[in-house]
């Protein structure tokens, strides 16, 4: 029970004042850090009903927090911190993909994921997509790189089912949604109407309005609600977009979808100075251009560093250089090169050298990456202590090249080094990113001063202070000056009307200290090495397997900051907790899949902090034990193999009744939980030498360890009979017995165990492959990915390391068997798990291919992730697994229960089959069962 106040208030159980939980959830993306004093996770409308009559009688104020990734400061709270996340991912597809319903905590690019069937997106196309929720897009009326005001959140929601600080529940879209507003909130209902009248018989106001909701704009509340709409529950509705939850909590939307555009061609056009960049804009703008943005000098200087180097940017010696990145999007090929033609007459004059569209996929990514690399390199280079702020503003295009000088006129008078300044021209929205020491007086004063000189330069320029990324602390002081006495008093009225105890977000969108923008900023703790160049921004966060069930990488990396802040201060009591919840909740839970690297702006894997730390941990006992084991590997695998089979000859509740006292006596971190689902042992994979063999099989110690899915085949033997069948011979290495790609030392920070199966196996795959003569292939995902470390780590020791190539056998597969195979449709659906492995490498492709041979449809769930097994840290820690799961399980549950179901990884088959229920093969197993030699000619 939690005790935010001395008096009799029940708590419900979803609060709580752990420390760990506290201080998990304080950080965010932004430049400001607050402790919350408690955390609510709700599940339910009814939760938030209860949540709102607990905080009007304590008199605690609210904070929501869903995606966790803002850069103003409006998701953070030294009061009570409500975490949406968790619970309210629901996501409903409605009228075969025009319309769908989507809960808050659900991230953008997950909602998409459903509407892609359908050739559907949500209209609001933010650059971070991959962690930003439908809550923050609601809150902050996202906009993003393509859809400009037409296309945003205020224009694309269709009706919002909102809960209301005095616990009343109303859906906008209701046909009695006016009705139940006047009877249960009459006082809010006849404000609004107010409000509405009072801003359309003023015409200054009507004019202010227009002229600023004419461009982007996040500043203060969506007044153009009361000029676009007229009855309470659309103007409630709207004016809830953009609100950064200070007027009512956002339980669920409904969006207007917009068609998927599928074919785009790219092109960097590089200009000798921004003068002549943005005089191009107005021409480029009505050739439809979908996309336009635009790279400063300095941003020109930190792309031409990039490996490979653009070609735009070859052997350009950069000196006032501007560059516009343009993209056309068209539902054709016919319509693309019409659009792309037209561009090209524009930009036949003005660009420094001649401009070329592209419309391959890996030469558009990698002028995306340009423009999107830019926070990787700026801020992942800053100094540690140091803080990232990306702010936006935005001004009518025709003042964007003044705006843009005087911008970086103005971080270079006040000392800001290596800043970049970057934006979505065509919408006259400029982003500028600047690092600094914000722990410190005197970066505190320049940074005053600076915001001081950055209003008056916008709003002389006729600008709006905010685009996209919300009023939150950063802006609130300054609502005033954007928008006079008038509308800014019209501001306080809404806010009053709907939130009288004014319980939300306090601070936040409107403000009564005019120096709330410059308290609580954030300075970061600097801590190892692995993660000081973390800016918290959350990006990790979707695809964290244990983000349901303990911490996040972001939240790990946060905690170690706050542990090393307490220990600094002499906070022993602050320390000690955090310290004592720190093992299980970051480290014992971790799956180390690296998967937290693909999304993380600066390219942090947190997974290489954990197994240090796990490593540490361990001492000189474990390290001892994991040596030994690396020494006698093929021995240790087969007493594994054989204590599985003997467990499945018993009556199951003895293996589990040992396993249970042993991890009572030995510790969870070193004896696993028996599941009863588990299979019994394998068996060693054969593979026979051969003379001119075309590749090298390196079988999966799992093999061993774990028996074949169903009656099926070991994944390596089915690898060695596919390559019979299509003629191509490999060689094996079984007759070294107790080799592995080093997976199992290297999650549990065994350095020494580490080294000593890399010494054994290194040398050994350079002979067998001929120094790199023919590749290496491996039959598991996870242990084709471990296997390329391992010889990537040796190079220094084994300089022939470098020449190996390791093919994934799925990979090896269909670029090299499937032309020499026949294969028979097997079944109308297969669901496939891609793996943590595959995704890393790009690998999902190939698994398509293949499936696509085998069923007619397809399907990948879209709700699909790392299963937590890693290793065995599924049966050390099944609870993870259960957590990482759920969400997948739950989707196929949904689907064909006739289907196949595979995977490409032995222990991820292990852990969908425990979650659903249903048998996961490993796909070539079920390749192998359903073809044949390819006929002769």
């Amino acid at each position: 029970m939690v005790h935010l106040a001395d008096d009799a208030t029940r708590l419900p159980d979803f609060i709580s004042d752990d420390a760990l939980d506290r201080h998990a959830l304080s950080h965010d993306a932004s430049h400001f850090l607050l402790v919350p004093s408690a955390v609510a996770v709700p599940s339910s409308v009814a939760d938030m009903v209860e949540l709102f009559g607990v905080a009007t009688a304590l008199r605690r104020p609210l904070t929501f927090r869903s995606g966790g990734t803002s850069l103003s400061g409006q998701g953070v709270t030294d009061q009570i911190l409500v975490d949406v996340r968790r619970q309210f991912r629901g996501v409903e597809v409605l009228d075969g993909g025009a319309r769908v319903r989507v809960e808050p905590g659900v991230t953008l690019r997950q909602v998409n994921a459903r509407l892609a069937a359908h050739g559907r997106m949500l209209g609001p196309d933010p650059a971070s997509e991959v962690a930003c929720t439908i809550g923050g897009v609601v809150a902050n009326n996202s906009s993003g790189m393509s859809c400009g005001i037409e296309l945003n959140a205020y224009r694309t929601v269709e009706s919002l089912l909102l809960v209301l600080p005095s616990g009343t529940v109303v859906d906008t879209g209701a046909a009695d949604a006016d009705a139940l507003l006047l009877a249960r909130e009459p006082r809010l209902h006849a404000g609004l109407i107010a409000l509405r009248d009072r801003i359309r018989t003023e015409p200054s106001s009507v004019d202010n309005i227009r002229r600023r909701f004419s461009m982007k704009n996040t500043m203060g509340y969506s007044l153009n609600a009361f000029l676009d709409f007229s009855t309470p529950a659309e103007l409630l509705t709207r004016l809830v977009i953009g609100s950064e939850g200070t007027l009512a909590f956002v339980a669920a939307a409904v969006f207007r979808t917009v068609p998927v555009r599928p074919r785009a061609a790219t092109a960097l056009a590089v200009y000798p100075d921004l003068s002549s960049a943005t005089a191009a804009l107005p021409d480029l703008a009505s050739a439809g251009l979908a996309s336009i943005e635009l790279l400063d000098t300095r941003s020109l200087a930190v792309a031409s560093k990039a490996s490979p180097i653009p070609s735009a940017l070859r052997d350009l010696v950069l000196d006032r250089h501007v560059a516009l990145l343009v993209e056309h999007r068209s539902d054709s090929e016919e319509g693309l090169e019409q659009q792309v033609s037209r561009s090209r007459t524009l930009l036949a004059r003005g660009p420094s050298r001649p401009v070329g569209f592209t419309s391959v996929a890996g030469e558009r990514d990698a002028l995306w990456q340009i423009r999107k690399g830019l926070y990787a390199s700026v801020a992942g280079a800053r100094p540690a202590g140091t803080t990232a702020l990306l702010e936006d503003i935005v001004v009518p295009v025709p003042r964007l090249s003044a705006t843009c000088s005087g911008l970086s006129t103005l971080l270079a008078e006040h000392g800001y080094q290596d800043f970049v300044v970057f934006g979505h021209a065509k919408d006259g929205n400029l982003h500028f990113m600047l690092c600094d020491r914000l722990g410190e007086a005197g970066a505190r004063r320049r940074y005053a001063a600076f915001t001081e000189d950055l209003v008056d330069l916008v709003l002389a320029q006729d600008g709006n202070l905010k685009a996209e990324h919300g009023t939150g602390r950063m802006m609130a002081p300054y609502v005033r000056r954007q928008y006079g006495d008038e509308l800014t008093e019209v501001m306080w009225e809404l806010k009053r009307l709907c939130d009288p105890a004014g319980l939300l977000n306090p601070g936040v969108v409107l403000a009564e200290d005019p120096t709330v923008h410059l308290r609580d900023l954030k300075a970061p703790e600097p801590v190892e090495h692995e993660v000081d160049r973390c800016v918290e921004c959350g990006y990790c966060e979707p695809t964290c397997p244990s983000r349901d069930l303990t911490t996040t990488p972001r939240q790990r990396i946060a905690l170690r900051r706050d542990i090393a802040a307490a220990r600094r201060t002499g906070d022993v009591a602050l320390q000690a907790d955090l310290e004592s919840a720190y093992g299980y909740a970051a480290v014992d839970t971790c799956a180390a899949d690296g998967m937290c690297r693909l999304p993380c702006p600066v390219g942090i894997d947190t997974g290489d902090l954990v197994r240090r730390l796990r490593g540490e941990a361990s001492g000189r006992t474990g390290e001892t034990l994991w040596r030994t084991a690396a020494r006698h590997w093929g021995s240790t695998t087969t007493l594994l193999s054989g204590a599985l089979t003997l467990a499945r000859a018993v009556p199951a509740a003895v293996p589990r009744s040992a396993s249970r006292l042993g991890r009572a006596i030995a510790g969870q971190e070193n004896v696993p939980l028996y599941d009863g689902g588990l299979p019994g042992g394998g068996r060693r994979s054969h593979a026979p030498s051969h003379p001119s063999p075309e590749a090298v099989l390196f079988p999966s110690c799992l093999n061993t360890i774990f028996g074949a899915a169903g009656g099926g085949s070991a994944s390596a033997d089915a690898v060695r009979r596919l390559c019979d069948r299509a003629g191509t011979p490999v060689t094996g290495l079984d007759h070294h017995a107790g080799f592995c790609c080093g997976t199992p030392w290297k999650s549990k920070g065994r350095t020494s165990g580490l080294a000593e199966m890399a010494a054994r196996v290194v040398p050994t795959i350079i002979e067998a492959t001929r120094a790199g003569e023919l590749p290496v292939v491996c039959d598991s995902s996870s242990c084709s990915d471990g296997l390329a470390s391992l010889l990537a780590d040796s190079i220094s020791q084994h300089p022939g390391a470098a020449n190996v190539q390791v093919m994934d056998a799925v990979d090896f597969v269909a670029d090299h068997l499937l032309p020499r195979l026949r294969v028979e449709r097997r079944t109308a659906t297969l669901v496939l798990h891609p793996t943590c492995s595959s995704a890393k490498r790009g690998g999902i492709d190939a698994m398509r291919r293949i499936a696509g041979l085998l069923a007619d449809d397809v399907v990948i769930p879209a709700a699909w992730g790392c299963c937590g097994f890693a290793g065995d840290r599924g049966l050390l820690r099944p609870e993870l697994t259960a957590a990482a799961t759920r969400h997948e399980a739950e989707e196929v549950a949904g689907l064909d229960p006739h289907a196949d179901h595979a995977s490409a990884n032995r222990t991820c088959e292990l852990a969908m089959t425990r979650a659903t229920g249903r048998t996961y093969h490993h796909l070539l197993d079920l390749l192998e069962r359903s073809s044949q030699a390819e006929a002769g000619p």
